[in-house]
């Protein structure tokens, strides 16, 4: 059979759950973000959009884009409970599913007798048990079905094959297609190469002498929507972190510590709760200068005690001992294993 894939997004999915939980806010520009001088916007509401708001955009631009705009504080736990409701309809209506963050998820729906249908099903069920709504990309590769899921948001629903993603988006950025950044639109673009259709037609060998073999290959790979079809249900997690960009820069030693401690305790917890241990304890601290450094320590056997995996972080930091005020703190649990197990991997869907 031939290859199809269905990729399906959560519209908006932050705000939409935040909305349910205060339905005064609906047709309101919403923000979810921190509220802290560094915060970034980590979702908005369509409303908030029609202003530039995006994700990843520092908190202080969107408000200045959008002024009376609603900032809400994100509830990630509520957010992993609403996700998890989601993804088991999903996995109630496609067997073989890949979840991807909390929002969206690649659908292997190879020899499917009605497969349009069938996703039409599951939009329809999601929305009637967890009032979200959602748009969904099909095609015969990963890439062809993401891109299809962005063309018509909120609410998408498009099939395309991969003749016609070609054509529908060939006036369209080479940054349209996941996997070609800014920097390297900025690159095709002084070499005269501002759509996909360009890019598609581009000579191989000139793109590999500037960009490389591998990645000179992909760009027009990419442009030509050739991908994989691939649809993997369960990855490994072979490690787990949790870290904290302050609002203001910290450099008394002992407040580091103890920062450095509650984070241990957070990313403890969520191991404990996912019934893992791990024998590789390590740390990441930002500084100042954006300076990154990275130290670690393995045990000979795996842990999920908070207190041993803080004095062990603690201990860690000491030695490295930042020169400069800290930006970011960071504790990472490395090398998973079934909790009482004997080297075995743990496999968490995420």
């Amino acid at each position: 059979m031939p290859p199809l894939v269905a990729h399906i997004d959560l519209d908006a999915f932050y705000a939409s759950v935040e909305l349910q939980r205060r339905p005064e806010l609906r047709g309101l520009p919403v923000i979810v973000s921190g509220s802290g001088p560094r915060a970034v916007v980590t979702t908005a509401s369509y409303e908030a959009r029609k202003f530039g708001v995006g994700s990843a955009m520092p908190t202080s631009r969107a408000r200045r884009l959008c002024p009376d705009a609603i900032l809400v504080p994100p509830d990630f736990e509520a957010y992993k409970e609403m996700s998890a409701r989601v993804m088991a309809i999903v996995r109630a209506h496609v067997e073989t599913v890949e979840q991807l963050g909390l929002d969206e998820a690649y659908l292997d729906l190879t020899g499917h007798v009605a497969p349009r249908a069938a996703m039409r099903r599951l939009v329809v069920d999601i929305h009637t048990h967890c009032r979200l709504h959602c748009s969904v990309g099909i095609g015969p590769n990963r890439l062809v079905a993401k891109v299809a899921s962005d063309a018509e948001k909120p609410r998408g629903f498009v099939v395309l094959s991969r003749e016609e993603a070609c054509r529908r988006f060939a006036d369209a950025s080479p940054g349209l297609v996941p996997g070609i950044g800014p920097k390297t639109v900025e690159r095709l673009t002084r070499l005269g190469i501002r759509t996909l259709a360009g890019l598609a037609a581009a000579d191989e060998a000139d793109l590999t002498s500037i960009f490389g073999p591998n990645h000179g290959r992909e760009l027009r790979q990419r442009a030509r929507f050739e991908g994989s079809a691939v649809v993997t249900p369960v990855r490994e997690a072979v490690s787990e972190s949790r870290e904290r960009t302050f609002d203001i820069d910290v450099a008394d030693p002992v407040r580091q510590e103890a920062l450095l401690r509650e984070l241990a305790a957070e990313l403890c917890a969520r191991v404990q709760k996912a019934g893992a241990r791990g024998r590789t304890i390590g740390i990441k601290v930002r500084l100042d200068d954006f300076t990154t450094v990275t130290r670690a320590r393995t045990l000979p056997v795996a842990v999920d005690d908070g207190a041993l995996v803080a004095d062990v972080a603690a201990e860690l930091l000491r030695e490295y001992a930042p020169a400069r005020p800290v930006r970011l703190l960071g504790v990472r649990l490395a090398g998973l294993d079934h909790e009482g197990a004997e080297g075995g991997q743990l496999a968490l869907p995420l």
